[in-house]
């Protein structure tokens, strides 16, 4: 079979629950289009409050393992870049700005850690947005969530050419909120764009939602809805007319997607899950762990591959 490997050869895929990716079904279909030397793909579980020894261990055993030639992380970026940084041989520039690593691969024996998010959060927007939407509108962005992808992608919104009317970045906790606000000032967004939100409870978030403009874009990137249940939204929020509503995940219980849907027809949404993410994540991680090319066509292929498991 092409692209079989039975040597022992493997990818690993660092997150919470892996075992309920549908990246396990679509791997073996990708590795056949593109001929790579292995079909499988592990998982490591790691909970989401583990200490900074769970994520150097983890760093470590990929490193001595020869025949683990690389990981994609997922939830776990930030945390693997602060627990692990001193590990890597080489961190490319978005790891570096952006405290995250996305992608651990090895060349000629050195470990290297990447950031795929901003790359993958812009490839995925531009796939739905209109490329003037802001500029028409004097919408607002509000980026729910924190994280390496919430960061990524407000980033993303904070130095494209048709910026939001201004960006609003939520968290939980002040920490997540100073860690987006440094990368955003080294990574070239404009003082005074971005407002950042410490949020105790979806009353909170209420509360900013009722206050954007139509036309603005919503985004869940907190991990509510597929690491743990809920929505970050209250129950009888009401998103902003004509507006995009964009939920990373794409399995789980997905409330905030439920929502959105919910409110479609009547507030005139465009409603995007997580899946051309999902698709545009793993193929940047794929070409990076193999080194093989990953122009548009190819990842039009990879995506028709993928289309079936859903």
């Amino acid at each position: 079979m092409s692209g079989a490997g039975g040597d022992g050869l493997r990818m690993g895929f660092v997150g919470v629950s892996t075992g309920g990716s549908s990246i396990l079904k679509v791997f073996p279909l990708w590795a056949d289009v593109l001929d790579l030397p292995t079909r499988t793909l592990v998982g490591h579980d790691v909970a989401l409050d583990a200490p900074p020894e769970r994520y150097r261990e983890l760093v470590s055993a990929i490193a001595a393992d020869p025949e683990e030639l690389g990981a994609l992380v997922t939830t776990h970026k930030v945390a693997v870049h602060d627990a692990a940084y001193d590990l890597f041989d080489e961190l490319d520039a978005d790891a570096e700005a952006f405290g995250e690593v996305s992608c651990i691969s090895k060349r000629d024996g050195r470990l290297v850690g990447s950031a795929k998010d901003p790359l993958t959060a812009r490839l995925a927007l531009e796939e739905f947005l209109p490329p003037d939407h802001f500029a028409r509108t004097g919408a607002t962005a509000l980026v729910l969530g924190s994280g390496g992808a919430g960061t990524a992608l407000s980033q993303q919104l904070g130095v494209r050419t048709d910026r939001p009317g201004a960006v609003v970045c939520t968290a939980l906790d002040d920490r997540s909120l100073d860690h987006a606000r440094a990368v955003h000032e080294r990574s070239g967004v404009p003082a005074g764009l971005v407002r950042y939100v410490r949020t105790e409870g979806s009353a909170d978030v209420g509360a900013i939602v009722a206050t954007l403009p139509p036309g603005s874009l919503v985004v869940n990137a907190t991990g509510m809805g597929k690491d743990r249940p809920g929505s970050p939204l209250p129950s009888d929020s009401l998103l902003p007319e004509g507006g995009y509503v964009w939920d990373f995940n794409y399995r789980g219980s997905l409330e905030v997607l439920a929502q959105a849907l919910a409110q479609q027809q009547e507030r005139g949404l465009h409603v995007e899950d997580g899946w051309r993410y999902f698709v545009h994540g793993w193929s940047q991680a794929v070409a990076e762990v193999f080194d093989v090319p990953m122009p548009p066509e190819t990842v039009a292929e990879l995506a028709h591959a993928a289309a079936g498991t859903r």
